[in-house]
């Protein structure tokens, strides 16, 4: 479980990073320098969980995000839709495109949480 609580120890980085530097005016991130790494960061949190529930399944190399959504459509399809949410928007929409709006951000953050407390619940279920 030691991968869950540094997955959430990303999310609280990401959290920090938005609310102490990227300067929130009328629902707007000013500085999309911290929007991006805040994206970036609660986006790495959730591939920590992912990567410690699929186990051995993980191939040397660095996986796409295309390996991730296959690997999770087997298991549950909601958190398929939840994990593409949250890649478009952690990912993609601040991570490199730097989106200024804090309702999005809010959202990205909010599906993180869900995934990693999805792979929580997960591990700690007994195998059978």
């Amino acid at each position: 479980m030691e991968a869950i609580i540094e997955a959430r120890r990303h999310i609280d980085n990401a959290k920090g990073f938005l609310s102490n530097n990227a300067n929130k005016e009328d629902g707007l991130y000013k500085d999309k320098k911290y929007v991006k790494i805040a994206g970036h960061t609660a986006y790495t949190g959730i591939l920590l969980a992912l990567d410690e529930l699929l186990g051995e399944k993980r191939k040397k190399t660095k996986k796409s995000v295309e390996w991730y959504q296959k690997e999770i459509s087997g298991i549950d399809k909601r958190v398929l839709s939840d994990f593409s949410t949250a890649y478009q928007i952690l990912h993609l929409d601040m991570g490199y495109g730097g989106a200024q709006s804090a309702k999005l951000a809010k959202i990205g953050i909010e599906e993180a949480e869900k995934i990693i407390s999805w792979v929580e619940n997960r591990l700690s279920k007994p195998s059978k």
